[in-house]
């Protein structure tokens, strides 16, 4: 057994665990997962020592909302789009904290430091941030070589547009010289450090999450050798969000530097595994790796993430746990269901921390002695987009008739998202509603969506596309090539996906845009709005 012991003063268990959250980890591009275009050998020696499990999804999408489920362990996608932790907000590095748990956050994604993320490295006890990644608004120069570097970019990502991520990315970029000046390598440097500094202290959380191998695919030179292409121009490796236009020469080049993105994280991993190893961190200290979600390659003809539907390759995420008193499972096989808003009642579980009611997450410790299913079915998606439902077998989308901002509202009192406030032209139309059974009393602000809205161009109506209703079967078509319709299947995940939303507390008019029945007790009830501005309520029916 390992050290997870109960203290003779306080009862409760020690322990200590890390937690490596990658960004964009395509599973199929994984080792364990079956991957045979690239190598893996750290993710293979952790999926030797650890569970892997080979049916987790994620809840939220994109980046951010899939935090704020980790962070509170329940969905987030069906009251509102990105933004940050809420004054009601369940964060379990505060829950950690209150219990004596000392947290400590290393990163290097700079959407924390953005409007619409900047509530969350906060609750940790302590953090850093290493700076430089995609867009990060780092360093200083007020007029660079633009025709230089011109040259030295492929029309796709580049730009001389001040405040666009492609822009700051070009000025970074030069300022990355040698393998220790990667932010990825920062991260790991950094969490080695700490592991010096506090290995031999009792009950602490340590988070290593590193921006990679998300876009832009930059690694070193020589990771990029491993992966040959006959493509010969300026650099390419930001993918666009998008379908698939390049020729086949530019996309071998982006797949290939993905790959090559990938291999530095293993090679990462591997100084994090190599530290377990020497200091023998395998008989005291948990282990959790994962993802916030997938990523298109040029599957389905798409690259990247949030305006098609959530295929498996986006939605169907890695996942790998290790406890030191579960050491004998090490290289086995978890096929239970879970998902992102699990991960936080297993943070706490693993500290002997209580869970809130509000959660809605299961700790995954109990999979860990032995596959046992812990819930019928996940469902996932984004705001304003399709419910997705999968009972292990089958994949429901359920969208709108109508993909359109009518009658689609944001619920929250913190109005920014991504990289921007609110419009005040949203905000002039909010009502004051009633608060949900998760806001602990708080009223919330009813904010309408429009065309307008900041998070639209990137994650919204206005973007999405294929918005079409379909159901596939993963038994027989894994790829997700043949949609198809069967009413009787899905009469039966429509209900397990209604019963979903119920737990979830979703609000009226999400049953009402997807055609679902409306509870009798769906919210939220408005308890004032503008003079000026109609009610937008959805009169509730039985069911």
């Amino acid at each position: 057994m390992g050290r997870y012991v109960a203290s003779a003063l306080t009862g409760k268990g020690l322990m200590r665990t890390v937690f490596v959250l990658f960004d964009s980890l395509n599973r199929l591009s994984l080792g364990p997962y079956g991957a045979k275009t690239i190598k893996t050998p750290n993710f293979d020696r952790l999926a030797a020592r650890s569970v892997t499990f080979d049916n987790h999804y994620v809840g939220s999408m994109p980046c951010i909302p899939a935090r704020r489920d980790m962070q509170t362990g329940r969905l987030s996608f069906m009251h509102r789009s990105w933004g940050p932790m809420e004054p009601f907000d369940n964060a379990f590095p505060e829950i950690l904290g209150a219990s004596g748990v000392y947290s400590h956050l290393i990163t290097d994604h700079l959407q924390y430091f953005r409007d619409g993320g900047a509530t969350y490295h906060t609750r940790y006890t302590t953090w850093e941030y290493l700076r430089g990644q995609h867009g990060d608004a780092w360093q200083a120069e007020v007029a660079p070589d633009w025709p230089k570097l011109k040259q030295q970019y492929h029309p796709l990502q580049y730009s001389e547009t001040r405040g666009v991520d492609q822009y700051h990315h070009i000025i970074n970029r030069q300022h990355l010289h040698e393998e220790s000046d990667y932010p990825l390598t920062q991260c790991f440097d950094s969490a080695i450090k700490f592991l010096d500094q506090n290995g031999a202290a009792d009950d602490w959380f340590l988070q290593i999450e590193t921006f990679d191998p998300h876009e832009p695919f930059n690694a070193p030179e020589r990771f990029k050798e491993e992966f040959p292409t006959d493509y010969n121009g300026p650099t390419l490796d930001w993918p666009p969000y998008g379908r698939v236009q390049e020729s086949p020469e530019e996309c071998s080049e982006l797949n290939a530097h993905y790959r090559a993105n990938l291999a530095f994280c293993d090679e990462q991993l591997g100084r994090l595994l190599d530290y377990f190893d020497e200091h023998g961190l395998w008989e005291d200290t948990a282990l959790i790796v994962s993802t916030d979600h997938g990523f298109l390659l040029g599957e389905h003809d798409w690259w990247a993430k949030n305006r098609m539907p959530i295929y498996e390759e986006i939605a169907h995420i890695p996942l790998f746990a290790y406890h030191p008193d579960y050491a004998d499972q090490g290289g086995s096989r978890c096929k239970s269901l879970t998902q992102t808003t699990d991960l936080m009642p297993t943070f706490l579980g693993l500290h002997d921390c209580a869970v809130p009611p509000e959660v809605t997450g299961h700790s995954i410790l109990p999979l860990l002695a032995g596959d046992q299913p812990i819930r019928d079915a996940v469902i996932f998606g984004t705001f304003g987009s399709a419910v997705n439902v999968c009972d292990g077998r089958h994949v429901f989308m359920l969208y709108p008739e109508h993909v359109t901002t009518e009658g689609l509202f944001q619920y929250t009192i913190m109005p920014t998202t991504l990289n921007f406030l609110f419009e005040v032209d949203e905000l002039a139309q909010a009502d004051l509603v009633a608060p949900f059974d998760f806001t602990k009393g708080a009223r919330l602000l009813r904010t309408p969506a429009l065309e307008k809205s900041p998070f639209n161009p990137y994650f919204g109506p206005l973007v999405f596309f294929d918005t079409e209703t379909v159901l596939y079967d993963l038994a027989t078509d894994p790829e997700q090539q043949r949609p198809f319709r069967d009413a009787d299947i899905e009469l039966e995940l429509t209900v397990t996906m209604r019963a979903h939303m119920r737990r979830h507390d979703a609000p009226a008019e999400l049953y009402a845009r997807l055609g679902l029945p409306i509870p009798r007790d769906a919210g939220p009830q408005i308890l004032s709005q503008p003079a000026t501005i109609a009610a937008r309520s959805v009169e509730p029916t039985d069911g």
